[in-house]
């Protein structure tokens, strides 16, 4: 079991992470402003159950070579932080596309193909396989044994906190859909000041953490 202070030190690590627009995030707001509420709700279940496959992978996989080689952790560390860095770096350069998201238009979908459709953005979210592969070690116990196991753990208590996070930014979206639409600029603001949080979380990273 992951101990108590580690958990409580990740839950409030992976609501700042979560809360940061990232490409789930704008997913679920293009998905809750062109196909409103349901859609949206749908949309960020999906992504939610596309997270699982990963969550097995690092406990299974990554988890064993990290508890095994101080120097594949900080590899991974420092790969993770980079690559935060570098999508931050990208949600600003492209912050036009978030523009362009919210000029989507109402379509009609089967509730299977829209949670399949979140599933696909879950399973392929360069910044949730980040975050799973560079910050779940650094709150694991290695004293207490079951490395793949805390893992696992860890990895669930993220998947339920970006479901309930998600599920309000689907929420607002929704509600908020002819505000959005009005000014399209706004969405492009909101996806570079992601950018800069992600470049800063991964500086963060990169000079803190857990020193195996």
């Amino acid at each position: 079991m992951v101990p108590v202070e580690n958990l409580w030190a990740f839950i409030v690590a992976s609501i700042v992470l979560i809360v940061i627009p990232g490409p789930s995030v704008l997913f679920v707001i293009g998905r809750s402003l062109a196909l409103g509420r349901l859609g949206g709700l749908l949309s960020v279940v999906g992504n939610a159950l596309g997270m699982v496959p990963l969550v097995a992978a690092v406990a299974l996989g990554v988890g064993a070579l990290v508890a095994q080689s101080v120097v594949i952790f900080t590899i991974i560390k420092f790969a993770g932080a980079l690559y935060l860095v570098y999508l931050g770096v990208q949600a600003i350069r492209h912050r036009a596309d978030a523009a362009a998201a919210v000029n989507g238009e109402v379509a009609t979908r089967s509730h299977w193909r829209q949670l399949g459709e979140g599933f696909v953005v879950g399973v392929t979210n360069p910044k949730t396989i980040a975050f799973f592969v560079a910050v779940l070690p650094q709150f694991v116990d290695f004293t207490a044994g079951s490395i793949p196991l805390q893992l696992f753990e860890l990895g669930v208590v993220f998947i339920v906190l970006a479901l309930l996070c998600d599920s309000i930014w689907a929420l607002a979206a929704s509600a908020a859909r002819n505000w959005f639409a009005r000014s399209p600029r706004r969405a492009a603001h909101l996806a570079a000041t992601g950018g800069v949080m992600m470049i800063g979380l991964g500086g963060v990273l990169a000079l803190t953490g857990n020193k195996h």
